[in-house]
């Protein structure tokens, strides 16, 4: 009996799992984007959208849903595209049966991003519909055609981030100075020339920022400070945080001039952002633009922060006084302590901090707020009595510091030195790649020269920050002499800011043996 085989056609699509027989529309659902926000993207931005309204809704076999779009948004990654986000969530939720979208590299100019996604509606029974290249990724040859437009489109993102990087990096180079005006405290772009013009109003909250840290206050104590005056940040918010006061004591801007360059973007896909710590160029900008910090004054502050830095222990600027007042027997900081803090006796002293640490007790006495003040006026009436022998000693001492030519000389022997070494050292690593040689000999050559660049480093950073500090120890000396200068009379009621202009700290042995020691080292006995 001969074999009979008889074809039962299918019944459901393998896709849609919706019967193949049964008539019934697609639901339709277009995507546009545009990867600026410029003027000129708004024509097109807008006659995508018309396009694929007008597109879905002309096919009787296709029901439109909506067109999901993206402005001013970059293809390389969907992690920020919301419409794009929507539509796939929409897609998974069985609100939508085909997408289309004019091309691949509009839908996503990642690879890993447009292949992960296409698969993940093709699973959920989603199809889409690029027109430009006319893939269907229901087709068979579909993903093929996907993985090698994808490919071709992050080649082409990579390509104008390199192009738009050069582009930078060439107006950096150049000296050309741009930044977020609308963020920045002080400084205004000018409408009709482009420069940067300073905004007087502003530039008074900068000066007072400078003046009170410069007064004692530690950046914390500062940024409460101008909380409590109800003075809006550079971002327009009530309360300021110690990051923003570091960023406008810190920032090169406000003397003047412009470092190019902080920042780079390491990653073109992910657009991952780095702080510059050196490789690549950077470009510093001397004389930019109108200064609202005084350079001098910007040099001092740089060099406060950096000496509290280095301070052993924690700076505290909760007062004028903290970290003012210093114990001579252990040299710790007096810090302010609440006596009777719940009844009228309630007042503020101030104690050293290790007073009771370990085995052995420090025997400094506790000192009021009046008490300081009182040791300051006294010190500060003496220290106008001899005026002009202390300011003529100051400008001696000036002079000296003025003075940087040895070092300045063998910093710059040091340059050319560690330049040798590092030439020798390249040319040993190059050698013994291309000849055979004795590894021990060539290790304990290269070693010694390792050693040897390590110590000239060294040396150089010394010689270096010697310099940076002879130089804000200068300009620091000029200050307080402007400062004495203009005291004409003793003084009968303590003054804040001559309190942070002239004094670096207080020391305490007994009541009756109190130094007060200014900024420009002049100790006097109060």
């Amino acid at each position: 009996m001969a074999r009979k085989v008889t074809a039962i056609p299918a019944r459901i699509s393998k896709f849609s799992e919706q019967p193949i027989n049964e008539v019934k529309k697609r639901r339709v659902a277009g995507y546009a984007r545009v990867s600026t926000d410029h003027d000129e993207q708004f024509t097109s931005y807008q006659a995508q959208i018309d396009y694929y309204t007008n597109y879905i809704k002309a096919r009787s076999d296709w029901e439109f849903v909506k067109v999901y779009t993206d402005e001013g948004i970059t293809g390389t990654s969907t992690r920020h595209r919301e419409g794009f986000k929507e539509m796939v969530a929409d897609a998974l939720a069985g609100k939508i049966d085909l997408i289309v979208t004019k091309s691949v590299s509009r839908f996503a100019r990642n690879t890993v991003d447009s292949l992960t996604t296409v698969r993940q509606l093709k699973d959920a029974g989603i199809e889409i519909y690029f027109e430009k290249e006319n893939i269907w990724t229901f087709d068979g040859k579909g993903e093929l055609l996907i993985t090698i437009m994808s490919s071709l489109a992050q080649e082409e993102s990579r390509s104008i981030s390199e192009n738009v990087t050069w582009g930078h990096r060439k107006r950096f180079a150049d000296g050309k100075v741009s930044f977020a005006y609308s963020r920045f405290l002080g400084l205004d772009k000018d409408k009709e020339t482009g420069k940067l013009v300073v905004n007087e109003e502003e530039a008074k909250i900068v000066r007072l920022i400078y003046k009170l840290f410069l007064d004692g206050m530690s950046m914390y104590s500062v940024a409460a400070e101008l909380t409590r005056r109800k003075i809006l940040t550079p971002g327009g918010k009530e309360k300021w945080s110690q990051s923003t006061i570091n960023s406008i004591l810190t920032n090169e801007k406000y003397k003047g001039d412009a470092l190019l360059q902080k920042h780079f973007t390491v990653d073109f896909l992910q657009k991952k952002v780095k702080k510059n710590e050196g490789e690549v160029p950077q470009y510093y900008v001397e004389g930019n633009h109108e200064a609202i910090i005084d350079p001098k004054m910007f040099d001092i502050v740089q060099d406060e922060i950096e000496k509290r830095s280095r301070s052993k222990e924690r700076y505290s600027g909760v007062s004028i006084f903290s970290t003012k007042v210093k114990c001579a027997e252990c040299g710790s900081w007096y810090g302010s302590k609440v006596w009777h803090s719940n009844d009228k006796y309630r007042r503020v002293i101030y104690r050293c901090n290790h007073k009771f640490d370990g085995d052995r007790k420090c025997t400094t006495p506790h000192l009021t707020e009046d008490e300081i003040k009182a040791y300051f006026i006294s010190a500060l009436n003496k220290l106008v009595g001899e005026k002009d022998e202390v300011i003529s000693n100051i400008r001696e001492i000036r002079q000296v510091l003025c003075d940087n030519s040895i070092l300045a000389a063998e910093r710059d022997a040091l340059q050319e030195e560690i330049a040798v070494v590092v030439e020798m050292t390249q040319k040993a690593v190059a050698e013994n790649a291309r000849v055979a040689q004795d590894q021990e000999e060539y290790n304990r050559r290269y070693n010694g020269l390792v050693e040897r660049y390590d110590s000239l480093k060294n040396r150089h950073e010394e010689v270096c920050s010697e310099i940076s500090s002879r130089e804000a120890r200068y300009e620091q000396m000029g200050r307080f002499i402007e400062v004495l200068e203009e005291q004409e009379n003793i003084i009968t009621e303590f003054d804040d800011s001559l309190w942070g202009s002239l004094v670096d700290h207080i020391v305490v042995r007994t009541k009756k043996d109190v130094t007060v020691v200014f900024k420009d080292g002049t100790e006097i006995k109060a």
